[in-house]
């Protein structure tokens, strides 16, 4: 497995947990089956529905722990797009480097290197 594809997997994985966290935020879907609540006569006046603490602080805890944790891979991703970028350059400069030496060593007449097959994706030739 090369950084690409360790790169992909980190971002599918990020993508999945956002979409988890959005889809949790969001709140039931359209196609669900609307369920209607029973609210006594003394609520039906503009009564409000509470959450008791205990609950609310549970699954808030939660929320605020994958928020946490998708921030987290945000970052880990945002370094890794850096790494990536800085490596590739550097690969882009070496295979320049030895597409110029296999020129130098043609013209004196003597047989160009192999270039390493890792490399030629990496040709801007």
């Amino acid at each position: 497995m090369n950084s690409g594809d360790n790169l992909y997997t980190v971002l599918v994985a990020a993508a999945g947990l956002l979409g988890a966290v959005y889809t949790a935020k969001g709140g039931p879907r359209s196609d669900s089956p609307a369920i209607a609540p029973v609210v006594p006569d003394e609520d039906r006046d503009g009564g409000a529905l509470e959450v008791s603490p205990e609950i609310w602080s549970h699954f808030n805890g939660k929320i605020n722990v994958l928020e946490g944790k998708v921030d987290h891979l945000t970052d880990l991703v945002e370094r890794q797009t850096v790494r990536v970028g800085a490596l590739e350059r550097l690969l882009r400069q070496a295979m320049r480097i030895i597409r110029r030496a296999n020129r130098r060593l043609v013209a004196r007449g003597e047989l160009a290197e192999e270039i390493p097959q890792e490399l030629v994706p990496y040709s801007i030739d």
